[in-house]
């Protein structure tokens, strides 16, 4: 559906939730210096021996011979402070490439909910909110973060898409108890058949970072919010998020 949409002139939010654009967030906040999205397995690879990570990801599995994959736990501190990853994933990366020449792409995620609400909301700029879906197809977690994204815009923007408002009607019904709501989609079956449901869990934490990467020179570094006002949430450290999980 992308290319029905003029992009040019729009903040493209682009959404992974399970598990790309969670873990990007958490990764650019945990100080990693940049992400480089690729879209293809060949492409990561043409970085070996630059001094960069590299990951990559295909229908959930970390691909042989890289550093890892996309789980959100590879992208702890430890890890990645002060590096840069080339990262390719079955569907997140490629909706980054597709959303290029958007005004401006940033990263969205349950993790930094708020932030990016509070960030768009102060940018007087039309929205089109990318959800990557499973190999060009819909998916229920992309779906329904969108629908979490409307609702909390709605008071501010125009609503001019019924995807839009489908999404937003499908996350007040299921935004009582998303995870257990989430437990029905097939990207959430496909995970635990790989036996990462901790990294489901995670992707549906609300609001513990304020970091918003951004896309700039084929890179997505953190944003600069300087100018804008926080985002109302707990900034934990990596430790206590892990504790939470555990």
């Amino acid at each position: 559906m992308l290319p029905f949409y003029v992009l040019e002139d729009s903040i493209a939010v682009v959404i992974d939730i399970f598990r790309a654009s969670s873990s990007i967030c958490y990764g650019i906040h945990n100080g990693a210096s940049a992400i480089i999205p690729v879209s293809t397995i060949e492409e990561c690879q043409s970085f070996k021996d630059k001094g960069y990570l590299l990951a990559a990801e295909r229908n959930g599995a970390v691909v042989e011979g890289f550093d890892f994959g996309n789980s959100p736990f590879s992208y702890t501190a430890e890890k990645v402070q002060g590096k840069t990853i080339v990262l390719t994933t079955t569907n997140g990366t490629h909706s980054i490439q597709l959303s290029k020449n958007a005004k401006k792409v940033i990263i969205g995620s349950f993790l930094n909910l708020s932030a990016i609400c509070n960030w768009l909301t102060e940018q007087n700029e039309s929205i089109v909110l990318v959800c990557a879906g499973w190999k060009e197809n819909f998916s229920l977690e992309d779906a329904l973060y969108a629908g979490a994204v409307v609702e909390k815009l709605q008071d501010h923007f125009s609503i001019y898409d019924d995807g839009a408002i489908a999404s937003l009607d499908l996350y007040q019904y299921a935004k009582a108890d998303l995870p257990r709501y989430l437990k029905k989609s097939s990207h959430s079956e496909r995970l635990k058949k790989l036996h990462i449901e901790k990294d489901i869990a995670f992707c549906l934490k609300f609001d513990i970072l304020n970091t918003i990467p951004v896309l700039k020179d084929g890179k997505l570094i953190k944003l600069d919010q300087s100018n804008t006002k926080p985002a109302e949430v707990e900034d934990f450290p990596s430790e206590l998020v892990k504790s939470k999980i555990d």
